[in-house]
């Protein structure tokens, strides 16, 4: 026996021996190591130091010389080898992964210095040496600076490091000597202990087994897949499932979907960086219900008896409620359910922050207050009071646009959010519905109670604050209730009074074809010549019943707007076409056409086609007699399409004329392309026809004449401009110095006026030109 024990002692010592070589070795390369990773830092420290020197002397001297781009480029070429080479490089602190960020940061401003440079733009390359070059120079010269001391201070530590091994691995050597020879005498002892061990250990997990099923904290381990390896017994006693059912499958089974990628992520971030993180999570009760639960995630995969992720969840499904109750309870009206002044205001003023950034959008506050509140809860009761305001807040929800937001203030006041507010008349709009919804009684309790309502309306504004705007809704609302309540108002006065009258005109045009109430004019077209009608233009005019006429000028924009052009421009082609008709087979000699104005709502419809046709089919007109008029602007406005629209115009026989010519920006190429037969020059140059005007007038007359085309010229009112078109070559005109625009009725009799007029005129200009030869 004391043979293998010397031999035992001899082997220990041998063992102590090789170990201490085998760690001295070891611990030299790794001092080694660092010893060239501070050379490469060093290295790499030198050349950004060469780099910043020839930048700042090229930037002293304003002079980027060839020897000192050579010497750039050689610097620039060597240092990205170098930090290849030290990020290749095993390295042993973290101060090194410092260094990275920053010297990145310094390569991308020099970079872009150096760019500079190259182009010779000293100036800002001084400014951005002075901004971003020299500061990340610094801040990574310091960097790697700190990275080499980090290195030489952990080599320090390994040597000593080594130092203390060897004198451990030598006492190590004594005292296994010493157990060596302690270790035959306590066999026999440890023997017993372990015996002890293994039933203190089976005692210990029977009495884990028996808390596990009867605890309400749920254990799960699973891999970093999520596939679950153990469930502890309480899953049944929480979720109502077996533990031993889940062993196999994975956790995106019995997680949320919402919140599986968190709690596997979570997961992995544990077994990477050794945290125990908590995360809240959603579990399935078997009877479908998600529980809400708070688990601390623990990284066991290298302990041998676990080999797992450990996720010990606890149910925090009550907390989460009460949670979720107190937040409500604090930014809602308990009686209505509705956002309370807070939370409203807190939208309010993101819709505000959002405007400033977008300034072409804008919303509007309404204030509503019920009108005499006070009476019901004085006759009725608070009860019923309480009653009607849950009423009062169902009825205000109906009457919301789906983007707003409604809240209760407090009392008998609430507030309404409007978002995407084009104009007020949205926002009164949205008051006219809720005003139109408190004509209905409120049926309580068998009571039937009426009610109206004041309301107040703000428009927000990016230099308004959320709360001055609910203030100014607050002043409008006021402003309402002393005009007599059950109304409201605009908080801007003026503003208010030109939407209401927009409004009302806007709802009186909707009726005006019913009515009858719109018809045309005609304003003859003549020869400036001999003064004889070749045309008419049809006019739109209305004249409301009971109130003055209202021009085109006003009431065509609001038909516009309102989506009402189209049925009005219909109406006006369907009853041009018939006159046309009419003085076609009253007049057969003479080939009068009326000329129709096109708006460019109609005009861009995609029925606009069909409606001439339909026209045209109706009335049995000649397509010679009609002309589609369009503005200059609306033609060039979109150009493809508008040339495909003519061309199916022209299909259908009818003439093209360009209104208001010279007021645009018309391209001369494109003009030749459309199929166009007349241009008719604006009345603001016939108007004042001076030296310039008339150059102008003439240059157009000539232009229309190269391109074939007939020309009229509008707002002919004195002899003296008559006689200028004449002398330009201007073939046709119109204004009050022929004619004014005349009712359909009055046309026949014109026509006839008119044909007795140029007869006499072409005698006497024809007894003229006798008289000359």
């Amino acid at each position: 026996m004391a043979r293998p024990k010397l031999a035992l002692v001899f082997g220990v010592l041998a063992t102590a021996i090789a170990v201490l070589a085998a760690l001295s070795w070891f611990q030299r390369i790794q001092i080694d190591e660092v010893r060239s990773a501070q050379v490469i830092l060093n290295q790499i420290a030198a050349l950004t130091r060469e780099i910043n020197n020839l930048t700042w002397t090229a930037l002293q001297g304003q002079n980027l010389t060839p020897e000192a781009d050579t010497e750039m480029r050689a610097a620039r070429q060597a240092l990205p080898k170098a930090v290849l080479a030290a990020r290749l490089h095993t390295y042993h602190t973290y101060a090194l992964e410092k260094v990275w960020p920053e010297l990145d940061k310094y390569i991308i401003s020099a970079d872009r210095q150096w760019i500079l440079m190259q182009i010779g733009n000293f100036d800002e390359a001084k400014q951005v040496d002075f901004q971003e070059v020299s500061p990340q120079f610094d801040l990574m010269q310091h960097q790697v600076q700190i990275a080499i001391e980090a290195e030489g201070n952990w080599a320090q530590g390994v040597g000593l490091k080594a130092r203390n091994e060897l004198l451990a691995a030598a006492t190590l050597a004594a005292i296994a000597i010493l157990i060596l020879f302690l270790r035959l005498q306590r066999q026999e002892h440890i023997g017993q202990l372990e015996k002890t061990e293994r039933n203190a250990l089976r005692e210990s997990e029977e009495r884990f087994r028996a808390l596990t099923e009867q605890s309400t904290d749920i254990i799960l381990i699973a891999d970093p897949s999520g596939q679950i390896k153990y469930a502890s017994p309480s899953v049944h006693t929480v979720l109502e499932v077996l533990g031993d059912s889940l062993v196999g499958t994975n956790m995106v089974d019995l997680l949320h979907p919402d919140d599986f990628a968190k709690t596997i992520s979570t997961g992995t971030r544990s077994a990477a960086y050794g945290q125990n993180p908590i995360v809240e999570f959603r579990l399935r009760h078997a009877d479908g219900r998600w529980l809400h639960f708070e688990s601390v995630v623990r990284n066991l995969i290298q302990h041998k008896n676990i080999g797992g992720i450990v996720y010990n969840a606890r149910d925090i499904t009550e907390r989460k409620h009460a949670q979720e109750q107190l937040l409500f309870n604090a930014t809602h009206d308990a009686l209505t359910g509705l956002p309370n002044r807070a939370l409203f205001l807190g939208r309010l003023q993101s819709v505000v922050d959002r405007m400033k950034r977008h300034s072409q959008e804008a919303a509007a506050v309404l204030f509503i207050d019920i009108d005499d509140f006070k009476v019901v809860n004085d006759c009725y009761g608070h009860a019923t009071g309480d009653l009607l305001i849950k009423e009062v807040s169902n009825r205000l929800r109906a009457s919301m646009r789906s983007d707003g937001t409604i809240a209760r203030m407090g009392g008998d006041e609430f507030t309404m959010l409007v978002e995407d507010v084009t104009d007020p008349s949205d926002a009164i709009r949205v008051a006219e519905r809720i005003q139109s919804s408190f004509t209905r009684p409120f049926l309580l309790e068998g009571l039937e109670i009426f009610k109206s309502t004041s309301i107040g309306i703000a428009l927000t504004s990016p230099q308004t604050s959320a709360e001055t705007v609910l203030q100014n809704a607050d002043i409008a609302m006021y402003r309402a209730k002393d005009q007599g309540k059950a109304c409201s108002e605009l908080f801007d006065r003026t503003m208010h009074e030109q939407v209401m009258s927009r409004l009302l005109l806007e709802a009186k045009l909707r009726s005006a074809l019913e009515n009858e109430e719109l018809t045309l004019h005609y304003q003859p077209i003549v020869s400036v010549e001999t003064g004889a009608v070749q045309g008419f233009e049809a006019l739109l005019r209305w004249q409301p019943s009971g109130l003055n006429s209202i021009p085109p000028s006003t009431f065509v924009p609001v038909a516009e707007q309102c989506g009402l052009i189209v049925p009005i421009s219909v109406w006006v082609l369907k009853k041009a076409c018939v006159e046309a008709a009419s003085w076609r087979q009253h007049n057969p000699p003479d080939p009068l056409y009326v000329s129709i104005n096109i708006s460019s709502k109609h005009f861009s419809h995609a029925g606009f086609i069909g409606h001439v046709k339909d026209a045209l089919e109706e009335s049995v007109v000649d397509p010679q007699c009609i002309t589609i008029e369009l503005t200059e602007s609306l033609a060039m406005n979109d150009v493809a399409a508008t040339g495909q629209t003519m061309s199916q115009l022209r299909t259908l026989g009818v003439n093209l004329s360009i209104d208001d010519f010279g007021t645009g920006y018309s391209s001369l190429s494109y003009l030749r392309r459309f199929p166009v037969d007349t241009l008719k020059i604006d009345q603001s140059f016939v108007k004042a026809m001076d030296a310039e005007n008339y150059a102008i007038v003439k240059t157009i007359v000539g232009l229309a004449h190269n391109l074939d085309l007939k020309v009229v010229a509008e707002g002919v009112e004195t002899t003296e401009q008559r006689q200028l078109l004449a002398l330009a070559g201007c073939g046709s005109a119109q204004g009050y110095l022929f004619a004014e625009p005349m009712p359909a009725n009055r046309v026949g009799v014109f026509i006839e006026s008119n044909r007795r007029t140029s007869r006499q005129t072409r005698k006497k200009g024809l007894a003229r030109s006798t008289a000359g030869l």
